[in-house]
């Protein structure tokens, strides 16, 4: 497999640009801070193909979805995550031509992502004629300021005599490469050479959607000093000038501090005094103290959720690049925020919120970040519970449906398929709030605002389900289960499965919640009742002889063949099929049964694990970034270590070696947790469950020794796996912990006097 970056265990670093490949090595390097990110576009420009794209946190525009084919019940609007202005903008002239790397003389390129710190860095020696000039680039965004951005650039000359000229630029004039015919989301708002600032608003929408309002600043520094050039605007656009001469042997280093605000914090009217403030602190502390404060940030959330791996340089980069691109993205700063697929790396997708979230990441958080990152998450579906009831009354039902697109709570995707068939995430949702309960030991949650969310999701099942007197069992007919390759059928297992679960579990926390809040949400003994006859009477379909849940009614009518027979031409099947095709094939795109099996593992017999795991894994093709690791974890526990170390491979490294072959277009960061469960969960064997904290690990070939911290109810536990487990408790009380069915008592080390 041909990689674009070298192997190495905290550095994603090349000594090649990849023009024809330069799109997936911006999505690779991509940095951000949870207020804002961008991809790894170039400061100077760059006239190749290449896909621009800065993004802000809660920024978003309602672009229109009604086309002739509109039903009822659609959505208005399809939310965009729109390219917001961009702030990195520093174009070199040399000698009077302008420096591209599409274009021009350059040798000793160099381009890395540093993981321990999220710093961006880049050098090249370009030529002109007889002159040579090396130039190094830094940047990244602050986890002290957030709303701050660093740019550095350091220019020395080789050879020959440079001329330079450095134009700092914030340009408001972008686009989306899926804009319609170049339309433009931004208008600009006004101006200011003597600030430094452009201003700029989303343009009007006609549905009700609040119009964003985003300014930005810049200011420059010369070796540390502060210095302004030759200011000058455009509508929509700022530039500062600044020319230097360098002999043979002469350096200059330029540093650009940027601030952005929106006003999701800010008001317009005060954001010119606010980003002054904001600047002025910043340029307080030379580039050099902001990357140290900046750095240590990192520093903290490194000792908590590193995952070490001695023996294998791939596996150790792979999941400490997907731990990095997940803080990047979420670090529970904004409870308005959630983890969108692609982050801050570009554009596809829409909407800011998944189910993948609630079912990837939420476990991963319990686990590696404080308590409040988490809670945080719970907190966000909390606050969008008026959307969820929203969506559910615009199909004329009951109580709550959670949006499977959102950046409100108001569903805004439009696909029929995906937007309401696949219902099965509105459990998940119920489950996060299981997960942290049970992980946690926390009820403080569960009893109050997660029992409003808990009884919303639950009247919706109860509504959705339908009785079929010729079977005497409920069901739901219509529906696409996690298996996306698929769509509206009947009795999925799968969803039916969790509507069960959830109903169930919103019983049995009832009477344990705040009194107050069940007195007013009224689930009377009648409507108890129903949802006990439904869990009682779902309809789960088995096939007796196979020994297997089936995926829904008719899935065993199809030409069950494994998806080894695929041509290898012809994968991935999504980018070489109609979708009639993969429709009516028996290749499934990610766990679907097997997905229920995880969620609820307890619940299920060795025996009933292997043989569906048996059956449905073959026929699987992982075409969706969630796929491998839920395949990885359960393949552990059956005790094929090789299959779950290949499934970590393509989970931990699936955009590093773009595995389906679709990274360029962003990184696939919902999924990025996908490593760290399947060796926590997977090769540890964690589970928590039944007040329990229970591994049963092993040591994957190749590997001498893998170690990981985990935060739990408290306690902090440093486990080290090699052909031994350690587990030591770091922090806390004394803890009862399962090793392979064996219980050993933790207590805190204490040093040495």
């Amino acid at each position: 497999m041909k990689r674009l970056f070298a192997v190495d265990p905290w550095v994603i670093t090349t000594q090649a640009l990849a023009q024809k490949d330069k799109r997936l090595q911006e999505s690779l390097t991509a940095i951000g801070n949870g207020y804002m990110g961008m991809r790894g576009n170039f400061e100077e420009g760059y006239s190749g193909d290449h896909l621009q794209g800065t993004y802000l946190g809660g920024v978003w525009f309602p672009d229109k979805t009604r086309v002739g084919w509109w039903k009822n019940g659609y959505p208005e609007y399809f939310g965009k995550a729109i390219n917001a202005p961009s702030f990195i903008d520093l174009p070199i002239t040399l000698n009077g031509q302008p420096i591209d790397l599409a274009t021009g003389q350059f040798h000793d390129f160099e381009l890395t992502l540093d993981l321990h710190q999220g710093l961006l860095s880049r050098r090249f020696v370009y030529e002109v004629g007889d002159t040579a000039v090396a130039l190094t680039f830094r940047r990244f965004v602050s986890n002290v300021i957030q709303q701050a951005a660093l740019i550095e650039v350091t220019l020395k000359c080789l050879r020959g005599h440079a001329d330079l000229t450095l134009a700092a630029g914030l340009d408001g004039n972008v686009t989306n490469e899926d804009s319609n015919y170049d339309e433009r989301f931004w208008v600009p708002q006004g101006e200011s050479a003597d600030a430094g600032t452009i201003q700029l608003q989303t343009r009007p929408n006609p549905f009700g959607v609040p119009q964003f309002t985003v300014l930005l600043q810049q200011a420059l520094r010369v070796a540390g000093q502060p210095v302004q050039g030759v200011r000058t605007t455009t509508p929509g656009t700022l530039t500062e000038t600044l020319h230097a001469t360098l002999a043979a042997g002469e350096a200059l280093t330029v540093e650009k501090d940027v601030i952005v605000l929106t006003s999701r914090d800010v008001a317009p009217t005060a954001q010119t005094a606010a980003a002054a403030q904001l600047m002025t602190q910043l340029q307080t502390d030379s580039f050099a103290a902001a990357l140290a404060a900046h750095t240590a940030v990192w520093a903290e959330r490194w000792a908590q959720s590193d995952v070490q791996i001695d023996g294998d340089p791939a596996a150790q980069q792979g999941i400490r690049f997907n731990i990095a691109q997940l803080f990047m993205t979420y670090y529970g700063q904004d409870p308005r925020l959630n983890i969108g697929p692609k982050g801050f790396t570009g554009e596809k997708y829409g909407g800011a919120t998944y189910w993948d979230t609630e079912a990837y990441v939420v476990p991963m958080y319990l686990a590696v970040t404080p308590p409040r990152v988490t809670r945080a998450l719970l907190q966000y579906r909390h606050d969008q519970l008026p959307g969820a009831f929203h969506n559910a009354a615009q199909q004329g039902l009951a109580g709550a449906l959670y949006p499977m697109v959102t950046f409100n709570g108001i569903e805004c995707h439009n696909e029929w398929e995906i937007t309401f068939e696949e219902l099965h995430r509105n459990s998940a949702v119920a489950f996060a709030i299981y997960e942290y309960t049970a992980y946690t030991g926390d009820e403080t949650y569960v009893n109050t605002a997660g029992i409003e969310v808990l009884v919303g999701i639950a009247r919706f099942w109860a509504d959705r389900v339908h009785y079929s007197k010729r079977h005497g069992q409920y069901m739901i007919h219509g529906v696409t289960g996690p298996n996306e390759y698929e769509n509206n059928v009947n009795n999925n297992w799968y969803t039916n499965l969790m509507a069960q679960w959830v109903l169930e579990y919103t019983l049995a926390r009832l009477p344990q919640a705040d009194a107050e809040v069940v007195a007013k949400l009224a689930v009377g003994a009648d409507e108890q009742a129903h949802w006990q006859a439904i869990i009682d009477h779902m309809y789960l379909p088995e096939d007796p002889d196979l020994g297997i849940f089936v995926q829904h009614d008719t899935f065993l009518d199809k030409d069950i063949r494994p998806a080894s027979t695929i041509p290898a031409d012809q994968r991935p099947i999504n980018q070489h099929w109609s979708w009639d095709k993969i429709l009516r094939s028996p290749f499934i795109k990610q766990a679907d049964v097997l997905q229920g099996i995880y969620f609820l593992n307890d619940r299920f017999t060795r025996a009933e694990k292997e043989r569906n795991f048996d059956f449905y894994e073959p026929l699987t093709v992982h075409e969706s970034s969630l796929s491998a690791s839920i395949h990885a974890i359960l393949a552990a526990e059956l005790g094929r270590a090789d299959k779950a170390v290949e499934l970590y491979a393509r989970t931990a490294r699936l955009d590093l070696d773009n595995y389906n072959n679709d990274t360029e277009d962003g990184l696939h960061i919902t999924s990025m947790s996908g490593g760290w469960l399947a060796i926590v969960q997977g090769f540890a064997g964690m589970r928590y469950d039944h007040d329990q904290l229970r591994f049963a690990p092993f040591l994957p070939k190749g590997w001498t020794r893998y170690s990981f911290s985990l935060t739990y109810r408290g306690r902090v536990l440093a486990v080290t796996v090699t052909d031994e487990t350690q587990i030591r408790l770091v922090a806390g009380a004394p803890l009862d912990v399962w090793v392979n069915g064996t219980k050993r008592h933790l207590v805190q080390e204490v040093a040495d006097a």
